[in-house]
C-alpha cells in the first residue's frame, strides 16, 4: 500500500490556481503519477483534515528542451484539482 504522504508531492501554485482557490474553493496539487482519485481523496482528507467534494486529475506531459545540440525532456507529472466542501479550506502558508 502506498503511503499517503508519498501520493501528494506539493501544492501547484500559479495565478490561475490562486484564483480558483479564492473563487471556487479549489486547490491544485502535484501528485504521484500512479495515484488514483480514491487514494488521493483519502490522503487529502486525512492529511489536511478537510472534506473533499470532487477531484479532477490530468497528466501533464514534460516539455522537450534544447541547449545547443543537446536535447532533453522534462519529467511527466500528474496534477490534481481538488474541490473542497463549502466551509473547508487548506492554507499553504500558515505564517504569511
Amino acid at each position: 500500500m502506498k503511503s499517503q504522504f508519498n501520493l501528494i508531492r506539493k501544492p501547484h501554485i500559479t495565478e490561475k490556481g490562486v484564483l480558483l482557490k479564492e473563487e471556487q474553493n479549489k486547490v491544485i496539487f502535484q501528485v504521484a503519477v500512479d495515484a488514483n482519485k480514491i487514494e488521493l481523496k483519502k490522503a487529502i482528507e486525512s492529511i489536511f483534515k478537510v472534506k473533499v467534494k470532487k477531484i479532477s486529475t490530468l497528466n501533464v506531459k514534460g516539455k522537450t528542451k534544447r541547449q545547443g545540440k543537446t536535447e532533453g525532456k522534462r519529467a511527466d507529472w500528474k496534477k490534481a484539482i481538488v474541490t473542497l466542501e463549502e466551509d473547508q479550506s487548506i492554507e499553504y502558508f500558515e505564517g504569511a
